[in-house]
């Protein structure tokens, strides 16, 4: 075991065993991470809970794994979801709302300035917690460290919301 090899994720900066995986195309992720949150979402979507939490892993990974490759919309929805399931409460399925009335909006959202640090808490945190409580309690803890490191982009992220409500 002292010989593994290990990745460090560029997005998370989480240290895993190597797979041999390429990094993940869409995102700023090791595919060893990658595996991971494919991992964790398996697990939420099987929970067929119509409140939809498996919105806030989508969530917390995507603006975790943001870098100049990712698709400005992408990083931007992440962190709406992100204040609005952390500051306001919103449920998963709430949360997609919102993200349908912005893409309607069908403009060109802007590129957001990753913060320096990517969050204390990743997708390896989460899946580690067997329990379902205890997994949901993670994923929110998840949800909060990744918003909170985004906190020089809060405002502007507010202001979008405000577009649409």
């Amino acid at each position: 075991m002292g010989n593994e090899k290990l990745i460090q994720c560029p997005g998370c900066g989480v240290s895993l065993p190597s797979m041999g995986m390429p990094p993940d195309p869409r995102f700023n992720a090791s595919g060893e991470c990658w595996v991971l949150y494919m991992e964790l979402s398996a697990y939420m979507l099987g929970l067929a809970d119509t409140s939809f939490p498996h919105q806030y892993v989508v969530d917390a990974f995507a603006a975790q794994h943001s870098g100049p490759s990712v698709k400005p919309i992408n990083t931007l929805f992440a962190l709406v979801g992100l204040y609005l399931a952390v500051e306001k409460g919103f449920t998963g399925r709430q949360v997609q709302r919102v993200h349908m009335l912005l893409a309607a909006r069908g403009r060109e959202w802007p590129r957001l300035t990753p913060p320096t640090t990517p969050g204390s808490v990743s997708v390896r945190d989460a899946l580690q917690a067997e329990e379902a409580e205890d997994r949901m309690a993670a994923i929110k803890n998840w949800d909060k460290s990744v918003w909170e490191s985004w906190a020089n982009e809060r405002q502007r992220v507010m202001d979008i919301v405000k577009e649409v409500s």
